[in-house]
C-alpha cells in the first residue's frame, strides 16, 4: 500500500511506459508531477489525466539542470523514465541518449538527495548486451559492443547504475533499479522500430510483415499492465532497496513465431520478408524473475494472446481515429504532455 500524500515526480511521463505509470499513481492517490521533452512521448498519452487535478505536466528536458521548484515541491518519490528505449529513437541522436542517461540521472540523482525522496531507475535488459548465459539473472555482468551503434543506450543505461549504486553505497539516496524486459501495450508508437508495433501495424495495413535476420532469434513480452504493477511493487519493496530486479515475462518466443501469431490475429494477408539482421541484435532474450517474485511478489499474469489483442486493437482504433476527418467543434488534442 502506498502511503498516504505521495507526491511523484515521472521523468519521461509522456512515453509508452511513463504515462500508463502516471495513469496508475493518480487512479492510486498521488500527487504527480510529469516531466517530459517531448522528442518520443506524445501528448495524446496523457489525454486521460487532462482533467485530473492531482495531475501536472511540464516539458523539461533532463540533461538541463531541474527547475529549482521541484526541490521545493515535497516530491516523496521519484520515478526516473526518460530516455528513448528503441533502437531507431536512440541511435537517431545518440549523444542525447547518453547525456540523457549520464546527467539526466545525475541531475534527478541529486533532486532525490536533496529531498529524501526514493528513486527508482529504469533500466533496460540491454544492459545484458547480446548475452552469453540464459536466462539472464541480475548477477551476470553483461556482454556489451561498447563501442557499437547500440552503445549508446546499452552503456548510456550501464552508466546510469553506476552512477546510481554510487548514490546508494554513500547513503546519498534511497535507490531501486528495475531492469526492463521488451514490453508491449496501447500507446507504443508505429514509427518506434520495435518488434511487436512495426508488426501489428504492417499487418493492420496489409503490408509485409518484416522480420531481420531468420526470425529465429528469441525476446520475452511483458504486457504493459504486469510491467507497471511490477514497478509500483518495486519502488515500495524495502528489500529491493540498492539491488537490480529483472522486470519482464519469462515466456521465450521466436520472433518468427511471433509474426505468424500476429497474422494469425490480425486476419491479415501479409507476407513474412527478411532484411539483414542489425549491428549487435541480441540472439537470445530471457529474464530470470526469481528475485522479482522472491522480493515482490510479482510475476506476470497477461497471456500473450491476450496482450496482443488488446494491442491490435488500440493500433486498429488508433488507425481508424487518424483516418476520420478533423471537426471545428472537435474536443482540442492536449498540449500540454507528450
Amino acid at each position: 500500500m502506498r502511503e498516504p500524500h505521495t507526491v511523484a515526480l515521472v521523468t519521461g511521463g509522456a512515453g509508452f511506459i511513463g504515462s500508463h505509470l502516471c495513469d496508475r499513481l493518480t487512479a492510486d492517490g498521488a500527487r504527480v508531477l510529469c516531466l517530459d521533452n517531448l522528442i518520443t512521448g506524445r501528448s495524446d498519452n496523457l489525454r486521460s489525466l487532462e482533467r485530473e487535478r492531482r495531475f501536472d505536466f511540464f516539458e523539461h528536458d533532463v540533461i538541463e539542470p531541474l527547475p529549482p521548484w521541484l526541490s521545493r515541491a515535497r516530491i516523496t518519490r521519484i520515478y526516473h523514465f526518460a530516455c528513448a528505449a528503441s533502437p531507431d529513437h536512440y541511435q537517431a541522436d545518440p549523444e542525447h541518449t547518453m547525456l540523457t542517461n549520464v546527467a539526466g540521472t545525475r541531475h534527478v540523482l541529486r533532486l532525490a538527495e536533496q529531498t529524501g525522496a526514493r528513486l527508482l531507475l529504469a533500466s533496460t535488459s540491454e544492459i545484458y548486451g547480446d548475452p552469453e548465459i540464459h536466462p539472464q539473472t541480475e548477477d551476470y555482468a553483461g556482454s556489451v559492443n561498447c563501442t557499437g551503434p547500440r552503445a549508446c543506450y546499452d552503456e548510456g543505461k550501464r552508466a546510469a547504475e553506476a552512477l546510481t549504486f554510487d548514490f546508494h553505497r554513500h547513503q546519498r539516496a534511497d535507490v531501486r533499479v528495475a531492469r526492463i524486459f521488451n514490453t508491449y501495450g496501447p500507446r507504443m508508437r508505429c514509427d518506434d522500430g520495435r518488434v511487436i508495433s512495426n508488426m501489428a501495424c504492417q499487418a493492420l495495413s496489409g503490408g509485409d510483415i518484416t522480420i531481420y535476420g531468420d526470425g529465429s532469434q528469441t525476446r520475452s513480452f511483458c504486457f504493459i499492465d504486469d510491467m507497471i504493477e511490477g514497478l509500483t511493487r518495486l519502488m515500495e519493496c524495502r528489500a529491493a532497496q540498492g539491488l537490480p530486479v529483472n522486470l519482464g515475462n519469462p515466456e521465450e518466443l521466436s520472433i518468427l513465431a511471433l509474426a505468424k501469431r500476429m497474422i494469425e490475429l490480425t486476419g491479415s494477408r501479409s507476407r513474412i520478408i527478411q532484411r539483414p539482421l542489425p549491428t549487435d541484435d541480441p540472439r537470445r532474450r530471457k529474464p530470470d524473475i526469481g528475485r522479482a517474485l522472491k522480493l515482490l511478489g510479482w510475476r506476470p499474469t497477461v497471456g500473450l494472446e491476450q496482450g496482443l489483442e488488446a494491442t491490435i486493437e488500440w493500433f486498429d482504433d488508433e488507425r481508424n481515429r487518424i483516418a476520420q476527418p478533423a471537426y471545428v467543434d472537435a474536443p482540442p488534442v492536449a498540449t500540454a504532455a507528450e
